[in-house]
C-alpha cells in the first residue's frame, strides 16, 4: 500500500505542476508568441491525432493494466507484453496505407475552409502513433509500479519541451512553422524516452504468440477503443469540427477558453484515483447504504470544491482576458458553457465508478455513443450559426444531456442518490458569491486584481460553506488544518 500512496502523491503533485505550466503556455505564450493561425494549426494538428489516437493503439494500454497479473508464469507475461506491442503494429501497417491510398482525398477535404492545414495532414497520423505506443509503454512501466516516470513525461516534460520551442520561437532561433514539426518531434521523442525506459524494467524478449485468452482480450480491446475514442472525440473532436466550418484562429479562441474552463475538472481527479477502487469494494461486498453514503458525499465533496474553482474561474474572466491579445475576448462565453458543463458533470460524484463496476457497464459506452452522437450533430448544427459561442453550446447541452441520463440511470435501476438539501446550499452559495463579485471590478492591474478578488472569494466561501455545514468531511478537515496551526 506504501508504494501505491507513495506514487499517488507524487503523481498528483506531478500533473498540477504539469498544469500549471501548460497554463502559462495556453493561455499566454501561444497565442503571443505565434499567433493565433499557428497556434490554431498546432493545437488543431494534435487534437486530431488525439482523436484518432485510440484507432492505432487498439485499446492495449488498458487491456496490458487489466490481463498482465492475470497471468501465472514469468514466460507467460513476457509473451503478453510482446502481444500487446506488436498486435497494433500489425493493424496499424493496414490503416496507414488506407490513408496513405486515400490522402490526397483526405487532405482536399479537411483544407477546404483553411488552406494553411494542407501541408501538415500527414503531422496527424504520425503524432497519433506516437501518442498510442508512448501509452502502450506508459502502462508496460505502470504494471511493474513504476508510473511515476511516465507521467511526469506525459504532465510536465511534453509541456516544458513545448515551452522551450515557444521560447526558440520568440528569440527567432526557429520559424513557427518550424515550430509545427518541433511539436511532432516533442511527441516522437516522449514515445522514445517512454520505451527505453519501460525496457529499462522490464527487458523484452520478442515473440508473436497469440494468448490462449485472446478472445476475451479481444472483447475488452474492442469495447476500449470505443470508449476511448468516445472520450477523445468529446475531448477534441469540437476543434475538428470548428476547422471544417470556420477560419482556423478561432481554434485557437476557442483552445484557451477551453483550457481555462479544464480546470475545473481538475479537482475531481484526484479524489477518482481514490474513490475509484473503494466503490468496486463496496460494490462486490453488496454494500449498498455505504455505497450510497459514499455516492452523496463525493458528490458534495466535489461540487464544493469544484464550484469554488469555477467561482474564482468566473468572477476574474474579465481581467484574465485583459492579459491576452483581445482578439480571444470571445471566448469568455465559451470558458462560462464550458465549465457550466464541467461542473455539471463534477456534482455526479462517483457515478462513473458506480456504472463502471455494476454489471451494466456496457451502459457507459451506449451512453457515450449517444454523447458523441449529440455532440457532432449540435456542433454541426450550431457552429455555422453562432462560432465558437456556438460549439461551446453544443458541448454544454449534450454534456447536460449525458450527466443527466447517467444520473437517471443510476437513480432508477440502482436506487442511488447523489443529491441533498447541501446540494441546493452549496448552489445557492456559490451564485450568491458570484454576482457579489463578477460585477465589483477592481481599478488595478488585472493580475492584482485578480489575487485580491480571488483572496476575498476563499474567505467568504470557506467561511460561508464551514458555517452551514455544506460537507462534513470539508469542515473536520479544516478543524484539523486550524488545530495544527494553533499548535505551532
Amino acid at each position: 500500500m506504501g508504494i501505491v500512496l507513495n506514487q499517488s502523491l507524487k503523481n498528483t503533485i506531478i500533473t498540477y505542476f504539469g498544469f500549471g505550466i501548460g497554463a502559462i503556455n495556453t493561455i499566454y505564450l501561444y497565442p503571443v508568441f505565434l499567433g493565433a493561425t499557428y497556434y490554431a494549426l498546432t493545437n488543431y494538428i494534435v487534437s486530431s491525432a488525439n482523436v484518432i489516437m485510440p484507432l492505432f493503439a487498439i485499446g492495449m494500454q488498458n487491456t496490458l493494466v487489466k490481463y498482465y497479473s492475470q497471468y501465472e508464469t514469468e514466460e507467460e507475461r513476457s509473451r503478453f507484453l510482446s502481444f500487446t506491442v506488436l498486435f497494433p503494429l500489425l493493424l496499424c501497417i493496414p490503416l496507414c496505407l488506407i490513408g496513405l491510398f486515400f490522402f490526397d482525398t483526405i487532405t482536399v477535404f479537411l483544407s477546404k475552409e483553411n488552406p494553411v492545414v494542407k501541408d501538415f495532414i500527414w503531422l496527424i497520423p504520425f503524432i497519433g502513433l506516437c501518442m498510442a505506443y508512448f501509452e502502450i509503454f506508459y502502462a508496460w512501466a505502470r504494471v511493474h509500479m513504476h508510473s511515476v516516470f511516465g507521467n511526469f513525461i506525459k504532465e510536465v516534460g511534453l509541456r516544458l519541451l513545448c515551452l522551450f520551442g515557444l521560447i526558440g520561437v520568440y528569440y527567432k532561433w526557429i520559424s513557427v512553422i518550424n515550430f509545427v514539426y518541433l511539436t511532432a518531434a516533442i511527441y516522437f521523442l516522449a514515445f522514445l524516452i517512454t520505451m527505453a525506459y519501460a525496457f529499462y524494467i522490464k527487458r523484452p524478449t520478442f515473440q508473436f504468440t497469440i494468448p490462449h485468452n485472446v478472445k476475451s482480450i479481444m472483447e475488452y480491446s474492442f469495447y476500449i477503443i470505443l470508449s476511448g475514442s468516445v472520450a477523445n472525440l468529446l475531448l477534441d473532436g469540437d476543434k475538428m469540427i470548428l476547422n471544417q466550418y470556420m477560419k482556423i484562429e478561432n481554434i485557437a479562441y476557442y483552445s484557451v477558453a477551453t483550457y481555462i474552463a479544464l480546470v475545473i475538472s481538475v479537482p475531481s481527479r484526484a479524489m477518482h484515483q481514490i474513490v475509484y477502487p473503494i466503490t468496486a469494494k463496496l460494490m462486490h461486498e453488496n454494500k449498498h447504504d455505504s455505497l450510497n453514503d459514499l455516492y452523496k458525499k463525493t458528490s458534495i465533496n466535489l461540487q464544493m470544491v469544484g464550484g469554488f474553482v469555477m467561482l474564482c474561474i468566473f468572477v476574474n474572466i474579465d481581467q484574465l482576458y485583459e492579459l491576452v491579445p483581445k482578439e480571444y475576448s470571445g471566448g469568455i462565453m465559451v470558458v462560462f458553457m464550458i465549465g457550466l458543463s464541467k461542473y455539471f458533470d463534477l456534482i455526479l460524484g462517483n457515478n462513473n465508478a458506480i456504472i463502471f463496476n455494476s454489471k451494466y457497464y456496457r451502459m457507459v459506452l451506449f451512453l457515450g455513443l449517444m454523447l458523441v452522437f449529440l455532440t457532432i450533430s449540435l456542433n454541426m448544427f450550431f457552429i455555422p450559426r453562432y462560432g465558437i459561442i456556438g460549439s461551446a453550446f453544443a458541448t454544454l447541452l449534450s454534456i447536460t444531456i449525458y450527466s443527466l441520463a447517467k444520473l437517471l440511470f443510476v437513480v432508477k435501476r440502482m436506487h442511488l442518490y447523489p443529491f441533498t438539501n447541501q446540494t441546493l446550499y452549496s448552489m445557492g452559495i456559490t451564485f450568491g458569491l458570484f454576482l457579489l463579485f463578477y460585477f465589483w471590478q477592481f481599478p488595478f492591474h488585472p493580475i492584482i486584481a485578480i489575487g485580491l478578488k480571488s483572496v476575498l472569494v476563499t474567505i467568504l466561501y470557506v467561511y460561508i460553506n464551514y458555517k452551514f455545514v455544506i460537507s462534513i468531511e470539508i469542515n473536520e478537515a479544516l478543524d484539523q488544518v486550524y488545530k495544527k496551526i494553533r499548535r505551532q
